[in-house]
């Protein structure tokens, strides 16, 4: 048997109960978050009022898991409009120093507020005049006593047995860095377009700025008059390869739209074909969407009407067709 399985079985043997454990953890931490909203006070809103004001950016240090905790707040602050960059602890005095400026704002992170790097970092950072965040979990540390706000982070414990592994500790740092990256963004009107700007990438990006315009027209234009015999519109349908056709009038207005489904209700209802025109099978006042609405509502109206494909409309004309292959291929779904 090997040692890991002897292991695992002999904790088993423990009356280890792993599914308890996993809820004992996550039951600790979310009640540590609850926990935090006691300590929302005016040393928060007036840090937050600091740094919206800042003409600088936002230096966020630590050590350890903190430097981890650090650079997803600086991510979330980058990302949301507030300039931030990472400096770690230990480096800072080796001349990464260099990187703050006159108007910057350092947010240190410490659970226990009074470690080594700490205690040599902060010195420096009050001679050069920086103004200083602690986010710690001891408001009685040297580093809160020495710092301008303190963003309170006390927890009652950690959720590792032994109250050491930083856990709950670390979980409570980083929710109070996203409340406080929400209330930037808040403050600052930061809206839907805004953060497209910064998230132009992924699907989360498209949805924010690709418009129908920048997919549909790759495609065929399928459109056939209100008289078409049967028989057209079969080969416009077949030949342009969307599915479906447009029904319009000489000045290409909808009026409406035939897909293959239409055609085969058609055919399982008529065994008359000849004289079938397309104003007689089509689906009169389609769904459609304008060419410069945003491409993310033409998939909602597909999803909506259980379709598969739009007319996109300039005005009332009918000026191409955007398919739902097109918006998997952009990946936006």
């Amino acid at each position: 048997m090997s040692t890991d399985k002897a292991n695992f079985e002999k904790a088993l043997n423990l009356g280890k109960n792993i599914k308890k454990i996993a809820r004992d953890v996550l039951i600790n931490e979310s009640l540590a978050i609850q926990n935090l909203t006691n300590f929302i006070d005016d040393d928060f809103e007036a840090c937050v009022k600091e740094i919206y004001s800042a003409k600088g950016r936002v230096v966020i240090t630590g050590v350890g898991k903190s430097a981890i905790i650090a650079n997803k707040i600086v991510a979330t602050l980058n990302s949301t409009g507030t300039p931030s960059l990472f400096m770690h602890a230990a480096d800072a005095i080796h001349g990464d120093l260099g990187m703050i400026q006159k108007d910057d704002i350092v947010i240190c992170i410490s659970k226990s507020g009074n470690t080594p790097e700490v205690k040599v970092l902060v010195p420096l950072l009050k001679r050069r005049g920086s103004k200083l965040v602690a986010l710690v979990s001891n408001t009685n540390s040297y580093l809160a006593q020495q710092a301008d706000f303190i963003l309170n982070a006390t927890i009652a414990e950690e959720a590792c047995p032994h109250n050491l592994t930083p856990t709950t500790s670390t979980t409570a740092h980083l929710a109070l860095g996203d409340a406080l990256a929400v209330c930037l963004l808040e403050i600052r009107d930061f809206s839907s377009r805004d953060f497209a700007e910064y998230h132009p990438g992924g699907s989360l990006g498209k949805q924010l700025y690709l418009k129908v315009s920048d997919v549909y027209s790759h495609n065929a234009l399928p459109l056939v008059g209100p008289d078409a015999p049967l028989k057209d519109v079969i080969l416009e349908i077949s030949s342009k390869r969307l599915g479906c056709t447009a029904v319009v009038d000489e000045h290409q207005n909808l009026l409406g739209i035939i897909t293959d489904g239409d055609l085969r209700r058609m055919l399982e209802k008529n065994t008359d074909l000849s004289g079938i025109k397309a104003s007689a099978i089509m689906t009169r006042n389609p769904k459609n969407i304008e060419k410069d609405e945003f491409a993310v509502k033409a998939l909602h109206q597909m999803q909506e009407g259980n379709i598969t494909q739009l007319p996109v409309m300039d005005g009332v004309r009918v000026v191409g067709f955007v398919h739902l292959h097109d918006l998997l291929k952009e990946g936006i779904v």
